[in-house]
């Protein structure tokens, strides 16, 4: 099968619809299909060593706030890669503006298109606008009408779909490497550097932006006896310095060191709502952590509330404060916790969900030809 990956931005080790989209690659090559990735140019174009195959890059900015990641333009160098490949299937991954050329171009050449909901554009339309929900999704909605599947990372996100119009739905979740992202990871010489006293580590790992709502931690920092770490950066960095007093900023760690980190922690906590499906949630528990999460979007088929982590009322700074100080008081629950998470997530591997992704390649193609032999 030859499938042509065309993904909105890029680089993966910091952005997840390139991650989702490079892991997608890796595994169909190394199952005997032939994929290529469109994405975004980086700012030096250095060459991707670590890519699983061709990939072809495209005209890019940088995101504002947050210059690491490049977010794609429209190009002609898209439709051309599309007949020079001979697809057999586009994947679309987060398609707003190449992937709705990649849509088009699919159509010209009568090629089938599966596109990846992935972002919660609407949230971040009333996040930074305070409005523009509803055209957001009218966008959306256009978008993945066209497309022969959609395929949403999380139970909510499919019925988010679904109540909103977009047709031809179905889920297909995230995988985690739970190779890299251990429990035998964890540094006592790096938890000694972050809390000389012994605090109870408290992290919170991804883009610091408004929509991420980390500033919900600030209840955490006043605990005695905790210290939170934050791993990630963004436009909303300088803020949230003097938001969260005490807290650590490491920046943006990737690969290896990220799943060091990851595995040092007590207690994992995220705090934004507006996630389709919450990569980090996922990896925290591959690395045996207990999870504090909003009680919304992704993380609802993640955490098992009492089982694996703590769900508490999105956008509510003391109920993420009173979870973290339930775990920090019972170093058994902390332990059980993160034990779960582990066995829950160790059937999740990219492997996995990518003999499910070809499973419904496989569906699509089915489709288009019994639709030319009727």
């Amino acid at each position: 099968m030859r499938v042509v990956i065309v993904t909105e931005s890029f680089p993966p080790d910091v952005n997840g619809v390139a991650h989702c989209a490079f892991q997608t690659a890796r595994h169909l090559a190394d199952h005997g299909h032939t994929p290529v990735v469109v994405a975004p140019a980086t700012a030096d174009d250095a060459p991707d060593i670590q890519a699983p195959c061709p990939v072809v890059r495209v005209p890019s900015l940088p995101l504002p706030g947050y210059p690491q990641v490049r977010v794609a333009l429209p190009s002609r160098r898209l439709a051309a890669t599309l007949a020079e490949h001979r697809a057999d299937v586009v994947h679309l991954a987060g398609p707003f503006v190449l992937g709705v050329r990649g849509m088009a171009a699919a159509a010209r050449l009568g090629l089938p298109a599966v596109a990846v909901y992935q972002t919660d554009l609407a949230g971040y339309a009333r996040t930074y606008l305070g409005a523009g929900g509803a055209t957001a999704w009218r966008r959306l909605r256009s978008v993945h009408t066209a497309a022969d599947l959609t395929l949403a990372p999380s139970s909510a996100a499919l019925r988010d779909l679904e109540a909103h119009g977009v047709p031809r739905v179905k889920l297909w979740p995230r995988g985690v490497d739970t190779a890299r992202f251990r429990p035998g990871l964890r540094d006592e010489a790096l938890r000694r550097a972050l809390a000389p006293n012994g605090e109870l580590l408290v992290g919170y790992v991804g883009r610091l932006a408004p929509e991420k709502q980390v500033e919900l931690l600030a209840g955490v920092c006043d605990l005695p006896g905790v210290r939170v770490v934050v791993v990630g950066d963004g436009p909303s960095r300088p803020g949230l310095e003097d938001a969260l007093p005490g807290a650590v900023f490491l920046g943006r760690r990737t690969g290896d060191d990220l799943a060091r980190l990851f595995a040092s922690l007590d207690v994992f906590a995220h705090t934004g709502p507006f996630e389709t499906f919450c990569q980090t949630v996922q990896e925290a528990m591959a690395g045996g952590v207990p999870v504090v999460a909003p009680a919304a979007g992704g993380p609802l088929d993640l955490v098992a509330h009492g089982r694996t982590g703590l769900l508490v009322p999105p956008g509510d700074a003391a109920a993420v404060r009173d979870a973290v100080r339930t775990l920090a008081a019972d170093p058994g629950l902390r332990a059980a916790y993160g034990a779960a998470g582990r066995a829950t997530v160790e059937g999740r591997t990219w492997a996995a969900v990518g003999d499910q992704l070809i499973g419904h390649y496989a569906d699509v193609l089915a489709g288009r030809r019994t639709a030319v032999a009727a």
